[in-house]
């Protein structure tokens, strides 16, 4: 204690001599109030240690002030090199070091052992805690991306990211199901996966090797399409941490890209790009005053707006057109006239933001892109920095040819008809258009319909797009039951790129309601194998009804009157909505129960021996094995159909082909033939069949004879059998026991082998039915279906 007191006396004497100093180390009286607080802690705590801190913050200061006091009074020679600031910094070193020395011996000859595992303590502790610090991990802060992102523009191999809702929209493409390809939009997929549902979340992205084929599905609302290969996969799982994983709180991408977010930004749900367009009137199909409004941009937010059905080409003139002008084009009775104001505005009760109540004098504009955005077109910017896509061969899951019957009557309008087309290439695009999947090809009709263009001219969805864009409406009335026969008669044929192997799928697109009768020529398209879809836009209101020619029309057009075939549209303007069902329901080709089947397309005739030879029993046997045949295909009016004629000497119709149309109609007129007995005139019941049962067979129907016989003709029947085959008649000769071997192979269509039969006995007859239908389909499956 007595040094420690000595010790700061000194020091105290040290700063009274330097007080009077021009170059004084010390402060005044605020300054020595705080040494004389300092000298009172040392003696009360009697440690060196804590002596050695107050030398030391002393000598600190020491160095502080006096470079303060220097540069105050010397101000012009600080720093110069001359005498007076040498010597002070001399003293400033030697005081320090003195100060500082004698610290470390007070605090050697005073510290005990206590205070020194005290001093050890406190500088353990306070490393741990830095060491602590340091460790501690920051909290992981999930990346959020765009629904536009595509796996491929993110470099890191395994990441954790958030999408944001709204996702689930066809322009946000993926390709693949399970693996996707890393052109894929990532959040698109996660949907499409079952990851997330349209309101986002968080998603765990994994990298893997490209594959070599990627197969397209339908799931969660979302068509992912197919694709040969890619150099890049990824998958998706839900967005839980690994333990032990490190995951990036912000990502790597390959370039700049405008759709990233921050971490710390919160990503709102996907809104339509904002789009500017001029509201300067345009000509108009009634009477209207123009009046010039600023330009304004246009939101999805629902407006009090009342669309017209004009042209939005732009135009430096202020037009007004009288409605006498506009109607003198005729229309027939029953006919849909929009701009007189004949619609009736219930219809739209629906949508509140479609007037169609037009009053006079009132100037309003249709605002061109909503209903397109709403459809799910693709933004000019993102088709500029898009990278090209790769060729695609198309969906092999979805393989149908597809003719789609647009309206371009008068009645739809302009504005509809680009509603329409945009229709058309968002369906072409979900589709995945291509040789190995879907092909489509469309005919526009009116007055008469006529071909835009066929199955091969476009094979990829970029092109056909391109040529949608450019079709032009042609007027006229909604003849829908002249163009369905334009299409069963030319469009599905192999000079305009039909599949023998693909179904054939029309989709008749209509506004309101045909012009025509519809019945007949569905059920013709039926026959030839068409699957006929309807889908019907604003269709007749109560106060309309009178006006429609054909009354439920569309269950008279359509393939099956189970709802699968039909889509009703309420409006123009929710056209998109049904992008995705339709072509999930087109691609589903176990469910087109009109497509052309080797068991459904055929006019079946049998012609039956009833010669004394046969016998009663075998009689039965015989008709038995009929029957059997007969059990395996689809039997109805406009499916396949089948008659009998049985012959001895002479010959019988038992039923022609439109006698029965269900099958167990047809079974039970079999059992009901009664045995005849007599001669063998094989080559006269050939004749006979081919005027009475196939001289009434429908010219879209497969005309197959199968005709069973026990023993050799008692005439020719050569120049009959080259008859039945100049006619088109596919002939199957079944021959039992004393049957001629060469008379069977005569008789039957080429190559024989494949369309004649020989049993010995009638009881094996039975044994011979699966290769004769076998036989039957495999000829079918290798012929053009129309």
């Amino acid at each position: 204690m007595a040094l420690g007191a000595r010790l700061i006396a000194e020091l105290m004497v040290w700063g009274e001599a330097g007080s009077a100093n021009p170059g004084a180390l010390w402060l005044n009286c605020p300054f020595l109030a705080f040494d004389q607080y300092l000298m009172v802690v040392v003696v009360e705590m009697e440690s060196g240690f804590s002596l050695l801190l107050l030398i030391t913050v002393r000598a600190w200061m020491e160095i502080k002030v006096m470079v303060e006091g220097e540069q105050q009074q010397f101000p012009r020679s600080w720093g110069s090199g001359s005498w007076t600031s040498t010597k002070v910094q001399g003293e400033v070193v030697v005081k320090g070091a003195i100060l500082i020395f004698m610290g470390i011996a007070v605090l050697a000859m005073k510290a005990s052992v206590i205070e020194m595992f005290l001093v050890l303590l406190l500088i353990g502790t306070s490393g741990t805690k830095e060491v602590t610090k340091k460790s501690k991990k920051p909290k992981f802060s999930v990346p959020q991306i765009n629904c536009d992102v595509k796996a491929g523009k993110i470099i890191n191999p395994e990441f954790i990211a958030k999408c944001p809702a709204g996702c689930q929209d066809p322009k946000y493409h993926v390709y693949g199901t399970d693996i996707y390809a890393s052109y894929s939009s990532v959040c698109g997929a996660a949907v499409h996966s079952g990851v997330v549902d349209n309101s986002g979340g968080k998603i765990l992205v994994r990298k893997v090797a490209g594959q070599s084929g990627y197969k397209g599905s339908y799931s969660n609302g979302i068509r992912s399409l197919s694709l040969p290969r890619w150099r890049e996969s990824f998958i998706i799982s839900e967005g839980k941490q690994k333990r032990g994983m490190t995951y990036p709180s912000t990502l790597e991408y390959s370039s700049p890209k405008s759709s990233v977010t921050k971490p710390d930004e919160t990503t709102k749900p996907y809104q339509k790009s904002t789009i500017l367009f001029s509201t300067t009137p345009l000509p108009t199909t009634t009477t209207r005053v123009p009046a010039t409004t600023p330009a304004e941009p246009l939101s999805t937010t629902p407006k009090s707006w009342t669309p017209l059905d004009t042209d939005t080409t732009t135009t430096t003139t202020t037009t007004s057109i009288s409605t006498s002008t506009i109607t003198t084009r005729l229309q027939p009775a029953g006919h849909r006239i929009r701009d007189t104001g004949f619609r009736s505005t219930a219809a739209y009760t629906g949508n509140p933001s479609i007037t169609r109540a037009h009053t006079a004098g009132e100037e309003v504009l249709w605002k061109p892109g909503l209903a397109l955005l709403d459809a799910g077109s693709r933004p000019n910017e993102e088709s500029k920095t898009r990278p090209s896509e790769p060729a695609s061969k198309g969906d092999p899951n979805c393989k149908v040819d597809l003719s789609f019957l647009i309206d371009g009557s008068w009645s739809i309008g302009k504005r509809r008809f680009r509603i329409q087309k945009q229709f058309l290439k968002d369906v072409s695009q979900a589709l995945d258009i291509g040789p190995a999947g879907p092909l489509l090809g469309i005919v526009q009709y009116g007055d008469n319909p006529s071909m835009e263009f066929n199955l091969k001219t476009h094979v990829d969805s970029r092109d056909l797009k391109a040529a949608i864009e450019k079709i032009s409406q042609k007027g006229g009335l909604s003849n829908v039951g002249r163009a369905l026969s334009f299409v069963t008669k030319n469009f599905f044929s192999n000079a305009n790129g039909n599949r023998g192997g693909a179904p054939n799928v029309a989709i008749v697109m209509v506004d309101g309601w045909p012009t025509d009768k519809v019945e007949e020529a569905s059920r013709l398209a039926r026959e030839s194998g068409i699957n006929i879809f309807f889908i019907t836009i604003e269709g007749a209101v109560e106060n309309e009804k009178q006006n429609v020619i054909e009354p439920n029309f569309v269950n008279k057009a359509v393939c099956r009157q189970n709802g699968f075939y039909s889509l009703n549209v309420l409006s123009w303007f929710s056209l998109h909505k049904i992008v995705q069902p339709l072509v999930k329901r087109v691609c589903d080709t176990n469910r087109l129960a009109c497509s052309k089947t080797c068991l459904n397309s055929a006019d079946i005739g049998f012609v039956i021996d009833g010669s004394s030879s046969v016998g009663t029993g075998n009689f039965r046997t015989l008709l038995q094995f009929v029957a059997n045949l007969s059990k395996e295909f689809d039997i109805s009016d406009t499916d396949t159909r089948i008659g009998a004629v049985q012959y001895t000497y002479e010959q019988r119709l038992e039923f022609g082909f439109d006698k029965y149309s269900t099958k167990q109609d047809i079974l039970n007129a079999i059992k009901r033939v009664n045995y005849w007995s007599g001669g063998t005139s094989t080559g006269a019941a050939i004749n006979y069949a081919l005027e009475h049962l196939f001289k009434k067979s429908k010219p879209n129907k497969r005309k197959l004879m199968i005709l069973i016989t026990d023993g050799r003709s008692y005439d020719d029947v050569r120049v009959p059998a080259m008859a039945a085959h100049q006619n088109g008649v596919i002939t199957y000769s079944i021959g039992i026991a004393w049957a001629a071997q060469d008379e069977l192979e005569v008789i039957a269509t080429h190559p024989t082998k494949d369309h004649s039969f020989f049993v010995d006995e009638f009881d094996d007859l039975y044994r011979s039915v699966p290769k004769i239908i076998q036989n039957i389909c495999t000829e079918f499956n290798s012929q053009p279906r129309n």
